[in-house]
């Protein structure tokens, strides 16, 4: 038998599903351009610091199913701040964690890892997703899954010069960089074209230990103010 008759003829050949359309990203985070990671005690802790974040500005917030409690408070925090506020959930390491966050109403889904199947599912319910990653292999495969944009984790290990080089190999991919990006770095993330940035400690500050709420929405404005002007520069 010749070599050619061992190939599958295209009539042979499995047929392909297509993938969802790619979600695309919120009005809220376009127009903002920040995400705040919340790691608290308690999910309860959670609505006074949300408030705070409205006041300055911030208006994405990232609940992390590292505090415990998320699940009961994520349906209250969408009724209290839905009408304002974008409220996702993040540190999503499986489908089925994925699948009860959007089934509660979560605006997004985020994760720290790479996970096809949870990408896929974002998109099948048209909800956007962050998939994790440093190397261009997994951000690569994140976007191609369907990802709305790639986070770029941990960020403040590469710089935000990496923005250049992969757009080199990949002039559409859509990166948020998380994970050691502090408020000084905001202009230079923005700058290099990321669609949005994603602080944790720098922004929240001590606003879970007791610390002046006020003190955080200055730092949330501040934040702001910083990826206003640095879009302006691009």
């Amino acid at each position: 038998m010749s070599q050619t008759n061992l190939r599958e003829s295209p009539a042979t050949q499995p047929a392909t599903r297509s993938a969802p359309a790619r979600p695309a990203p919120s009005t809220i985070l376009r127009t903002s351009g920040v995400v705040a990671v919340l790691r608290a005690r308690h999910a309860k802790d959670y609505a006074p610091v949300i408030d705070g974040l409205r006041e300055g500005g911030v208006l994405s917030a990232e609940l992390t199913l590292s505090t415990p409690g998320v699940w009961d408070e994520l349906p209250r925090l969408l009724d209290r701040f839905g009408d304002e506020m974008e409220i996702g959930v993040g540190t999503v390491t499986t489908a089925a964690e994925a699948g009860t966050a959007l089934d509660l109403g979560a605006s997004y889904i985020v994760t720290p890892i790479m996970v096809p199947e949870i990408v896929e599912l974002c998109a099948e319910r048209a909800v956007p997703v962050f998939p994790g990653g440093l190397t261009p292999t997994e951000l690569h495969a994140g976007w191609a899954a369907g990802a709305t944009a790639v986070k770029v984790f941990p960020a403040s290990t590469v710089g935000p010069g990496y923005i250049h080089q992969l757009r080199g190999p990949f002039p559409e991919l859509q990166v948020v960089p998380s994970g050691g990006v502090d408020i000084d770095d905001v202009p230079a993330w923005i700058r290099a074209g990321a669609l949005a940035v994603s602080l944790g400690g720098p922004l929240l500050g001590d606003a879970f230990k007791g610390g002046d709420l006020r003190d955080l929405t200055a730092r949330a404005h501040r934040v702001r103010s910083l990826v206003d002007e640095a879009r302006g520069e691009r």
